[in-house]
């Protein structure tokens, strides 16, 4: 780790070095958040801790490949000894995979998705959970609209219903200790993983990261409502909040 914390809340956000996580990285450090940034490039990890120290914030980074498993139960313990609680906790990072039929599926790739998307996030929340339950802090999880399932998206969107799933048991598990969550469908944005699954679009028509982020941190200001909540955003980034629960 290589920073200086100040006493502020502290917010890990993991795939902090572009897109949607680096974002929302620096709008939360812009609404008092001391951030922790984890990602694999670190060079674009020290872009972001660039950004979010030009607008007057604070951040640590932590490079870490989530799909070395214990990498995250080492950081756990490293970041409990430097802080007492972790009171946001975002669980943005993920990977799209090949779209194709699920018969044409790789073994070896599905495999790959479902350890990240999947098992790399209940890591996190486990080895993050001593903090977070001393904090009554949030967890942030980032959905798809195509989890309940959609042609050629099979190893993505079952990763996502998964993670939706182990969202609203965790939320429903810890709703008595004041922890929430938080789970958010951003729906179309400029990101490099949508311009992996729509090579064709033209991501001047999408909606900037920079929006999503802005209306997280929105709803996070607002207060979310015991257990699970949902935000998701229309294509022009008005949200819709919901139950999770539902």
């Amino acid at each position: 780790m290589s920073g200086e914390a100040a006493p502020r809340p502290l917010a890990l956000v993991t795939g902090a070095s572009r897109g949607i996580g680096a974002a929302l990285a620096v709008a939360l450090a812009g609404a008092g958040h001391h951030l922790l940034l984890t990602g694999r490039d670190e060079k674009a990890l020290v872009a972001t801790e660039d950004r979010i120290h030009a607008g007057g914030g604070t951040a640590t980074i932590a490079p870490l490949d989530l799909r070395k498993l214990d990498d995250i139960d080492r950081l756990a313990a490293a970041t409990a000894a430097r802080w007492d609680r972790l009171d946001l906790l975002v669980l943005n990072a993920a990977m799209l995979g090949t779209l194709s039929p699920l018969g044409h599926v790789a073994p070896r790739e599905f495999e790959e998705v479902m350890l990240l998307n999947v098992t790399a996030q209940w890591r996190l929340i486990r080895a993050f959970d001593p903090m977070l339950r001393r904090a009554r802090g949030t967890v942030i999880g980032m959905t798809s609209s195509v989890a309940p399932g959609r042609a050629y998206w099979g190893p993505y969107a079952a990763s996502k219903a998964a993670l939706e799933s182990l969202l609203r048991t965790y939320a429903d598990e810890m709703a008595a200790l004041g922890i929430r969550v938080l789970v958010v469908d951003p729906g179309g944005t400029a990101t490099r993983m949508r311009r992996q699954a729509y090579p064709g679009e033209d991501q001047a028509t999408l909606k900037a990261p920079e929006l999503v982020a802005r209306r997280i941190v929105e709803q996070l200001a607002a207060g979310l409502a015991k257990g699970a909540s949902r935000l998701e955003l229309d294509r022009a980034g008005e949200p819709r909040v919901t139950a999770a629960m539902a």
